[in-house]
């Protein structure tokens, strides 16, 4: 009798909610499983019960787009696989946001700067917040080191390692502004990867957090009032910026974007007014401006692209940690594409 290894994929996709969609993951086993995403089944799922489809006519369908080894599946072999929502018909589900980029190509590459805020469960707060009150104002917080400065060191850094073992291009994390808020850092060609790897990062994160009874929300302004909300700043090139060596491509990509705003921030968080205001490091949202290193600025342009002779990349940071990146991305590869056309 010959016996076959079993691997245990998990599927994870998007569902429908709104105005911001949730992941949702379900396991399937799979004789010798290649590890090669195309080897990966398409599976259909109920999505009456995720708000993708009404009872009457319920089946939805998970396409495989990426593969990545799971470092945490309980007795090894699994794998995580991240998926877009199809209809039954095998058209794009109006959920699916990774269908809406316009790139056939890896011409552009993204770098996602991903805050989010550990959540402790029995206060409702975000981790080492104290019941009553507040705790001391925002300061030591930013990469912090030790008791009363650093909250959840050891989710963060199982987090981090989990997501290099699965082959996740983390390029780094830091504590950050707020107590309890954390940020991991992930740089992809292309921006279908750049986005299943954020959402398989945030996957990890989540279920990370489920062994130490902690939560983690993504909301871009968790605690109202004098405290840093949460971004996800997206810095992105193509080959065009890596090449240029001219000021005038980066400003005209800038004006574009000024000409662009509700079609940016309709897909950049809900919720986003709350955290941009033009306080904590951010321009109004209903204003636009950029410039060399302006941490106010909607597009700041780094140090590195002008000392690079105007070579490199622009960070957008407007986006909101509860962003979607495939749409993200989208919208500024569309936005960018416009300017040099």
């Amino acid at each position: 009798m010959i016996h076959m290894a079993k691997s245990k994929l998990e599927y994870i996709w998007l569902d429908g909610y709104q105005p911001t969609q949730s992941l949702r993951s379900k396991t399937k086993i799979v004789d010798d499983f290649s590890g090669d995403v195309a080897d990966a089944p398409i599976w259909s799922f109920d999505g009456s019960s995720t708000e993708q489809a009404s009872g009457n006519a319920s089946d939805c369908q998970l396409k495989p787009v990426a593969c990545f080894p799971d470092p945490d599946r309980f007795g090894g072999n699994g794998f995580l696989i991240m998926c877009e929502v199809l209809n039954a018909d095998g058209s794009p589900h109006e959920s699916n946001g990774r269908a809406t980029i316009d790139e056939d190509d890896d011409d552009f590459w993204f770098g996602f700067e991903q805050e989010y805020t550990i959540i402790d469960p029995e206060t409702s707060l975000p981790l080492g917040f104290p019941k009553d009150g507040y705790p001391a104002p925002q300061g030591p917080y930013y990469t912090g080191v030790g008791t009363g400065k650093a909250f959840g060191r050891e989710l963060v850094d199982e987090h981090l390692h989990l997501c290099l073992e699965a082959g996740l291009n983390v390029e780094g994390i830091n504590g950050e502004v707020m107590m309890g808020q954390w940020e991991f850092q992930i740089f992809a060609k292309g921006a279908g990867r750049s986005g299943d790897e954020i959402w398989v990062g945030r996957y990890l994160l989540e279920r990370t957090a489920e062994k130490y009874g902690l939560s983690i929300d993504f909301h871009p302004k968790p605690i109202k009032g004098d405290w840093n909300g949460s971004g996800m700043h997206a810095n992105f090139s193509n080959g065009t910026m890596r090449g240029a060596g001219d000021e005038t491509i980066f400003t005209k990509i800038c004006e574009s974007f000024g000409q662009n705003i509700q079609e940016h921030i309709a897909v950049y968080g809900a919720d986003n007014d709350q955290r941009l205001t033009g306080l904590h490091e951010t321009q109004s949202i209903d204003k636009f401006s950029y410039g060399a290193f302006d941490r106010g600025a909607s597009i700041r342009i780094p140090i590195g692209t002008i000392e690079d002779g105007w070579k490199g990349r622009l960070e957008d940071r407007r986006p909101a940690s509860n962003a979607d990146p495939y749409k993200v991305a989208a919208v500024i590869i569309k936005t960018t594409k416009k300017a040099l056309a």
